[in-house]
């Protein structure tokens, strides 16, 4: 087969489409639907909280503040063109759009990784060294720490997105994915992959390795500042902002090495989808629920805008 580096377009092929059954498919797109307008409208309501009552301006609700911003990116990159793909049946996308594409979804899950380890660090100065909170994370170094997070996570993705440039791809570009994924694009990829093993290797550590690791180092410590506190609302209220933060990255971390761990195999074809589908569409209206829910002072501030 004559291999070519620049093929005109990608056809996307989500295992929905893998059947003939009309009412599975339209099943999928009304719930990929009602599902995209419950992950904007939480995470919108999540959003104007915060900005509208003046006792959550503080580091930690600004960060959730922009990890809202991520998981509505999250699902405005996939869910619309996946519902095109699946209500028109017309699957094919340009190649430029597909490096677009992937350029936000990576641009997403860089800047979620980046906020996640920036939040905990924000709870390890908050229970292991309160007094001085407001003096560590003042105002100048939170807006050094957004701009961090956006920056960084533009930087990672133009990355990636340019190693994968460099990949030799067949005439016939077909993705087992319901989204222009890098991974699925290296799984039919015809040679040239050298360059983004380099750069998913140095991903996997900078963006991987070192933020689990720092991210355990700082909640071994923060326990064990918890197991002295006296007062048992202390101990309560910091074990259920902690807990919050830690439910978070299971999920995220969890999804995401499930699906990277995956093998590149005809077999797990399905099984990855289903992996990358929970880590794309799921955990972004996961994330804002779990802080809203467990959280009092966000509940107090809804319940006052609402009633």
């Amino acid at each position: 087969m004559e291999n070519t580096t620049s093929p005109l377009d990608v056809h996307i092929l989500p295992f929905f489409m893998k059947t003939e059954n009309s009412l599975f498919i339209i099943f999928s797109s009304v719930y990929f639907f009602f599902n995209y307008l419950f992950g904007v409208l939480v995470n919108i309501v999540i959003i104007a909280v915060i900005c509208l009552d003046f006792h959550l301006h503080t580091p930690m609700y600004l960060f959730l503040f922009n990890l809202s911003v991520v998981d509505m990116c999250y699902t405005t990159v996939t869910i619309p063109k996946l519902l095109y793909i699946l209500l028109s049946g017309n699957n094919t996308m340009l190649i430029t759009q597909c490096f677009i594409q992937m350029y936000f979804m990576c641009l997403a899950d860089s800047a979620e990784d980046i906020i996640l380890f920036i939040m905990a660090y924000d709870r390890y100065v908050a229970i292991c060294h309160p007094l001085h909170y407001h003096h560590i994370l003042n105002k100048k170094v939170c807006i050094l720490l957004i701009i961090v997070v956006w920056i960084g996570g533009s930087l990672n993705s133009t990355f990636i997105t340019s190693s994968i440039l460099k990949i030799i791809f067949c005439f016939s570009v077909t993705i087992h994915q319901f989204f222009c994924d890098a991974k699925a694009l290296i799984n039919i990829s015809c040679g040239g992959t050298k360059v983004f093993y380099i750069v998913l290797y140095a991903e996997c550590l900078s963006f991987g390795l070192c933020p689990v690791i720092c991210n355990l180092m700082s909640y071994v410590k923060i326990i064990r500042v918890i197991q002295h506190i006296k007062s048992k609302d202390g101990r309560s209220k910091a074990f259920s902002t902690c807990s919050s933060h830690l439910i978070v990255m299971a999920i995220f971390y969890g999804s995401a090495l499930s699906v990277y761990m995956t093998p590149p195999l005809d077999r797990y074809d399905l099984l990855e989808q289903i992996l990358t589908m929970f880590y794309t569409t799921v955990v972004p209206i996961l994330n804002p629920l779990i802080y809203s829910l467990r959280n009092n002072e966000v509940k107090s501030s809804l319940r006052k805008f609402l009633f």
